[in-house]
């Protein structure tokens, strides 16, 4: 049986504790196993106490101990885009306000969209929440780029002969632009989880 089926299983008859262990044990792969956790994390995350404890900790653990580091990456990623934080300082670089505003000026980006949607200090040097930064500014990318392709699907065929029509030239045009915008975003979010720009 596959892995995500049996964690759905699982979760299904509302037994996490069969999820959790059937994410341990088996061996993990950066497509199925993947997917099972994220599962068994979007599961937990709207437990509260002990109940979230018990499945948020051994689920941790695991992650920690993946030898692939994308892997361990993209797992605390995806669990923090349901609101369960896996990484206390192991997986992710550590960033500050100061670094944060460095990356968004080199990449392009602005810094008062990520304020929308991640709390950052007031304090230049105090540390951001990385996860949740790389997490919405990897989620802007992919709004640019929907907004860029279904710009283009409204544009007739580019090999047609006639000439464009006005109307279509500036639709060309924003796609254009709502795609450099979603490129900007997607090298902000790497430069936060990898560290290099």
């Amino acid at each position: 049986m596959r892995v995500t089926d049996a964690v759905n299983f699982f979760r299904q008859r509302g037994e996490l504790r069969g999820s959790v262990q059937i994410v341990r044990t088996r061996s993990p792969d950066r497509l199925r196993w993947r997917s099972a956790v994220s599962f068994v994390t979007a599961a937990a995350a709207p437990l509260l106490g002990r109940d979230r404890l018990r499945v948020e900790e051994p689920v941790r653990e695991v992650v920690l101990d993946l030898p692939d580091a994308t892997l361990r990456r993209e797992v605390v990623l995806d669990a923090r885009k349901v609101g369960l934080d896996l990484d206390r300082g192991e997986v992710l670089p550590h960033h500050t306000v100061g670094d944060l505003g460095r990356l968004t000026f080199v990449t392009g980006t602005d810094v008062a969209q990520l304020r929308r949607y991640v709390r950052l200090p007031d304090d230049f040097f105090a540390p951001i929440d990385t996860a949740g930064a790389a997490v919405v500014a990897r989620a802007l990318s992919e709004f640019h780029r929907v907004r860029a392709h279904r710009l283009l699907l409204q544009l007739p065929d580019p090999d047609a002969r006639q000439p464009r029509q006005r109307h279509e030239v500036f639709m060309a045009e924003r796609a254009e632009t709502e795609s450099e915008a979603s490129d900007r975003w997607a090298a902000l979010a790497k430069s936060l989880v990898i560290g290099s720009v």
